[in-house]
């Protein structure tokens, strides 16, 4: 029973430090994310530069996983070479080191200051301050786990049991690498481990050998979730993340053989016999930079070969970078530009389809379903993507901003669907059997052509620029197609009624394309009624005052 009860404490404390990391990330994330991200992305143009930048953004965020996810996806958009995104992360490694030696420094009686100060600047109403609070807490849990940790591991010194398992693990160094790597890979987190076994050691139950078997293990296992959450990207960031595990993983081949005589050697140096995990952990790190920077460049080479690029595809999203959605008003930038993506793929479905009306040829048809499949994943894609960034914290504004992307997206993929299921089918029974309109009926049809395809290219700048002079243009460009639509129509049945062979031929097909291109307009201008409903200038309903009298 009492064994039972060290084994709740200790996991709770680690559950405990994986929380506060979290809280850590979340809150650096929320002050200071947009920056930090634009440091990362402009610190890396020189070797030293690109080091530090990996080193401070990991102390920054406590989580060497985030650096890493972060700058593979500046390499996957070109904004960093691979060469310099490889010494990023040895830099993201050696910063895993320094706040684990930061830690251990004995620091903990300043948790509750810590957590006192971090929950009064999050009751400001400022975000970035409120993120300063929240990073400040978890720091605060953080330094509260390691006491509690050191508390639930006291009464391991005489634990019959745990010692048989550690006597296990000293003649099999090999197992004690897997065993904490794997613990590394399911926390997330080889600093959560190296804590643990900082832990351990201070109870006295750990030789320095296995230490750092152990530490190397924690390294390991702590290369593995970026890749892992990277198996579905590019081929450009899965091959960053695949090469530092590749070089975490020859770090720990050459250093296991000498792990007996690597803790004699840092237990001999003057320092704190108990903070030996950290010491080896840092160590570790550095040497391991030291060793790979030369290599870089022959390692990134060798990846290219290893990892090739996959065939491109426009339908592909390019711009929903995940790790963007810890920083809001950065993710919905991206949202925005991944829909004004989708607005021209519709474009292009427009253009074809006009040039296919205008030379009675089917040729421009032929990319039109694959066009209309990729509108329809990208909406999918980007309603998806700001799903996830409404489950964390966002602003009211930022939620209505959101809320506008997700419905120009919806209207966006509805437009896509008339096309294919209406213009598309209409054009090519016009072409297929031979039907001519009159030459006024073609006009009129061509004229409306072009103003759908000039009214979505306004709409794609009302979407990014919120011009109010350019939303009431689009609202009074609406009238305007409704009325172009009402007189063609009457046009083409006074056509009838006057025997014109043509307008006989062509009279559902006239009357088909007017109502799918007055419908793409209803669509393309739902794009102004949020500006214009924000100013007051929309009214709820088009019936006049006193017209149900």
């Amino acid at each position: 029973m009492h064994s039972t009860v060290v084994m709740i404490n200790l996991a709770g404390a680690v559950a405990l430090l994986l929380f506060g990391l979290a809280q850590v990330k979340l809150g650096v994330s929320r002050a200071f994310g947009a920056r930090l991200r634009t440091g990362l992305a402009a610190g890396t143009r020189r070797g030293w530069r690109a080091f530090l930048s990996g080193l401070v953004a990991t102390i920054a965020l406590q989580s060497s996983t985030a650096t890493a996810l972060m700058v593979s996806s500046f390499v996957e958009r070109g904004l960093v070479r691979a060469r310099m995104a490889q010494i990023v992360l040895l830099g993201a490694n050696v910063g895993t080191a320094v706040t684990a030696w930061i830690v251990a420094t004995g620091i903990e009686w300043l948790s509750p200051l810590l957590i006192l100060v971090g929950i009064a600047l999050h009751r400001s109403r400022s975000n970035a301050r409120q993120g300063a609070g929240t990073a400040l807490v978890g720091v605060g849990l953080m330094l509260l786990s390691l006491h509690l940790m050191t508390s639930a591991t006291e009464p391991l010194r005489a634990s019959p049991a745990l010692a048989a398992f550690i006597g296990l693990l000293e003649d099999a160094w090999p197992v004690a690498l897997i065993l904490s790597t794997t613990l590394a890979f399911i926390s997330s987190s080889s600093l959560a481990i190296v804590v643990l076994i900082l832990s351990l050691a201070g109870a006295g139950i750990l030789s320095p050998g296995l230490v750092v078997a152990l530490v190397l293990g924690a390294n390991l296992g702590g290369a593995i979730p970026p890749v892992v959450a990277s198996m579905g990207g590019p081929a450009a960031a899965r091959r960053v993340v695949l090469a530092n595990l590749v070089v975490r993983a020859a770090g720990c081949l050459l250093a296991l053989p000498l792990a007996d005589q690597a803790g004699a050697l840092l237990a001999a140096l003057p320092l704190p016999p108990d903070k030996l995990p950290v010491d080896a952990h840092l160590a570790f790190n550095l040497a391991l930079a030291l060793l790979a920077w030369p290599f870089a460049g022959l390692l990134t080479d060798w990846m290219t070969r290893l990892v090739p690029d996959a065939p491109t595809s426009e339908m592909a999203p390019r711009f929903l970078d995940p790790v963007e959605l810890s920083t809001p008003l950065v993710a919905l930038t991206s949202a925005t530009r991944e829909v004004l993506g989708v607005g021209d793929l519709i474009e292009r479905m427009l253009v074809q389809v006009l040039d296919a009306f205008r030379r009675r040829d089917l040729s421009p048809l032929q990319d039109i379903s694959k066009l209309e499949h990729g509108v329809d994943r990208l909406q999918q894609e980007v309603k998806l993507y700001l799903s996830k960034l409404g489950q964390g914290e966002m602003s009211e504004e930022g939620s209505s901003k959101s809320i506008v992307i997700i419905d120009y997206a919806i209207n966006l993929e509805h437009v896509g669907d008339i096309i294919e299921k209406g213009l598309l089918e209409q054009v090519t029974k016009m072409v297929t059997n031979g039907l001519r309109f009159s030459e006024e009926g073609y006009r009129e049809l061509d004229r409306l052509f072009e103003l759908t395809v000039e009214n979505l290219r306004i709409a794609q700048t009302i979407f990014v620029t919120r011009d109010m002079t350019l939303a009431r243009r689009l609202m009074n460009i609406k009238v305007q197609v409704r009325l172009l639509e009402k007189q063609s129509a009457e046009r083409h049945l006074q056509r009838l009624r006057d025997g014109h062979a043509a307008s006989l031929q062509t009279s559902s097909l006239h009357l088909d394309i007017l109502r799918d291109l007055k419908r793409i307009n209803a669509h393309i201008v739902s794009v102004a009624h949020p500006i214009m409903d924000e100013k007051g200038l929309l009214a709820e309903s088009r019936i006049l005052d006193g017209a149900a009298a």
